[in-house]
């Protein structure tokens, strides 16, 4: 029994090692795929040696190694991708996965009736029962996949989304058919109820995440003097949320993302750095060891297993999984992108359905089958993973190449994207509201404040539950390059004047004294009646703004001749500080005249009535009577000879 056991570790320890040495090999063979290969050779040596080798059984796989996997994911779950895509992956989650279960399950009905022979003892519940385990996206072998293919955040979101949602429809479908196939009628009545029972499984494990997230963030209000076990109440809540939720047969799935989603913000508030670093780092190295040992397990499981081989049916399940998920990617996604602002591209598409990967999930609810024809459904189940697994996931990463399809873009978070992140949610809840569409937006913006006025009172303690979320986030922000700087030896490269961060989890900060003396009231009010009284008084409104009511100013065309005949004037003196003299008109300058004489003399006339002008007599052939032409006047009709008048501009009353 020992002996297999340190032989099973030994092996995990050279080929996990070698696999992260060589880079050429990871970078062609995914982890998971070498992980298979592991198992099937230890499970391979443990038979040959006459040994029993251990089989991977579904209370140890939902008991202990799915959780940590989930957690991790839901903890650490990219919160604003994710609640932005959140129609788009409820629609692949739970309508996808409807698509394909009911889909595969009718297939394979038609097929075992044609086929005949073995196959038509298969009935169309036992079908739409094996439908049901095959069609579901697994979490597992889609992060073990997509994380080392370094995929952009939505394809990412949207694919792993869905494989975390689709559980809830995954365990309501199992255990609808399992009960469906020992009655000797369904009825329409139980159609309704297996409909409303999905409604349950997944709201109820939802609230059940909800409420010990609560409780989880309230308990870390009391922790500031026994650092030590912070951590732990993080893992006990998550765990009890998820034993909770599978003890009313609710989703536990669900259960443990809303906890660890729910949480997460109060937690860290209330917790100290080293304890958020435990939980970071431990999470971490929990999920990848359960993530490990459920490939190995799976790989030593299919050699240790019973299997029935039938050509017809195994071949028809690998065909119809990839035919049902191409149509649905495809007929959900021309509906989804009529509503997106950003649409699924083909390239897109083609990811989605090609990421649809089965693990180790599907093969533990096979295990839980107790039909009998469970050795032929296993087999099916194992080859589907394994096609899956080695040539969709190894054949992924040179197509993303091929299709030149964007990759996640490390970037580090700075106070200028938070800035202009939260100014774009403002202004675009602003426009909802006043265009009086109540989206996603607007909605976003009650809970934030709902949660700024009352949630993170009660469940932050100190200072920090009324501090904003910019200065949450540089502090943030500073705790981390100061970190940095520490590992990379720039420590002493710090300034002094830099202020230290976040320093009240670690000890107790007193209260900052103010440097400015009280003013009375009294005295306040006096210093703001002589500022009103001496500083220049601006346009202001003295109305305060409301999103919800806006009324027109009744001011608004009187301001604007206002500025118009400012700007008119402005342009008038303008144009006038273009000369060094006022210029004269046209008819009375002395040099137009010389210049229209020594052109035409016989249509020169002096005016009737002008008898005291002086006449000017002009020798039109003498070099000298014509001078340059100014040809940027303007003529006039003014009949005082020559005469000089400079305008006044007219007043804005007029």
């Amino acid at each position: 029994m020992i002996n297999y056991q340190i032989l099973i570790m030994e092996y995990l320890c050279v080929f996990f090692s070698g696999f992260h040495v060589i880079p050429t090999v990871s970078n062609v063979v995914p982890e998971s795929c070498l992980l298979i290969v592991v198992g099937l050779l230890v499970g391979g040596l443990i038979k040959a040696v006459g040994e029993i080798p251990p089989v991977l059984s579904s209370k140890v796989f939902f008991l202990y190694l799915l959780p940590p996997i989930i957690l991790d994911a839901g903890y650490f779950l990219p919160l604003r991708p994710f609640s932005e895509n959140l129609g788009t992956i409820l629609i692949f989650a739970v309508v996808g996965t409807l698509w394909n279960a009911f889909f595969i399950g009718s297939l394979l009905f038609a097929v075992c009736q044609i086929s005949g022979g073995q196959l038509a003892n298969v009935d169309l519940l036992d079908n739409l029962l094996f439908g049901s385990i095959i069609s579901a996206v697994d979490p597992v072998a889609v992060l073990a996949v997509f994380e080392e293919i370094h995929i952009n955040e939505l394809l990412h979101i949207l694919v792993f989304g869905e494989s975390l949602l689709n559980d809830a429809v995954t365990v309501v479908l199992y255990h609808l058919f399992e009960e469906f196939s020992v009655l000797d009628q369904v009825t329409f009545r139980d159609i309704s109820l297996g409909f409303l029972s999905f409604f349950v499984v997944a709201l109820g494990g939802v609230f059940v995440g909800v409420v010990y997230g609560i409780i989880a963030a309230f308990t870390s209000r009391f922790t500031s003097h026994i650092r030590v076990i912070e951590p732990l109440f993080v893992f006990l809540y998550s765990y009890m949320a998820y034993m909770s939720a599978e003890l009313f047969h609710l989703s536990g799935i669900m259960a443990l993302i809303a906890s660890g989603v729910v949480m997460r913000p109060y937690v860290e508030a209330n917790i100290s750095h080293k304890s958020h670093t435990t939980i970071k780092y431990f999470l971490k190295m929990w999920s990848s060891v359960s993530e490990t040992l459920i490939f190995i397990f799976l790989g030593v499981s299919t050699v240790a297993g019973s299997h029935h081989w039938n050509w017809t049916y195994v071949i028809c399940t690998l065909f119809f999984c990839l035919i049902a998920r191409v149509l649905g990617v495809l007929g959900l996604t021309c509906f989804i992108n009529k509503f997106r602002i950003v649409k699924l591209t083909p390239k897109d598409q083609f990811i989605i359905a090609y990421g649809g990967l089965r693990g180790a999930i599907a093969f533990s609810l096979g295990y839980l089958l107790h039909s009998h024809n469970r050795d032929m459904f296993l087999t099916a189940i194992i080859t589907v993973i394994f096609f899956t697994v080695f040539v969709q996931g190894m054949t992924i990463r040179p197509l993303v190449e091929l299709l030149a399809v964007k990759k996640k873009q490390e970037t580090k978070r700075s106070i200028n994207e938070e800035i202009h992140t939260q100014f774009l949610d403002h202004l675009l809840t602003g426009i909802e509201d006043i265009c009086g569409h109540y989206g996603h937006h607007h909605w976003k913006d009650k809970l934030n404040r709902f949660n700024k006025t009352y949630v993170k009172k009660c469940l932050i303690a100190g200072e920090r539950s009324t501090e904003p979320q910019l200065i949450a986030f540089y502090h943030k922000m500073e705790m981390k390059q100061a970190i940095e700087l520490v590992e990379s030896g720039g420590i002493g490269k710090i300034p002094s004047t830099v202020s230290t961060v976040s320093m009240q989890n670690i000890q107790p900060k007193p209260k900052p004294e103010r440097i400015l003396p009280a003013l009375s009231k009294v005295k306040e009010e006096e210093i703001r009646k002589i500022l009103r009284t001496n500083l220049q008084k601006t346009r202001q409104r003295l109305r305060s703004y409301n999103r919800h009511t806006l009324v027109a100013d009744p001011y608004e065309d009187a301001w604007n001749q206002m500025l118009l005949r400012r700007q008119k004037i402005h342009q008038i003196d303008q144009r006038a500080n273009n000369y060094l003299t006022v210029p004269a008109h046209k008819l009375d300058s002395p040099t137009l005249t010389r210049a229209r004489v020594g052109s035409d003399p016989l249509a020169y006339e002096p005016k009737p009535g002008s008898k005291d002008v002086p006449v000017i007599t002009i020798d039109p052939a003498s070099p000298e009577s014509v001078d340059i032409v100014d040809e940027t006047q303007e003529e006039g009709e003014d009949e005082g000879g020559i005469t000089i008048v400079a305008r006044e501009p007219p007043s804005p009353g007029r």
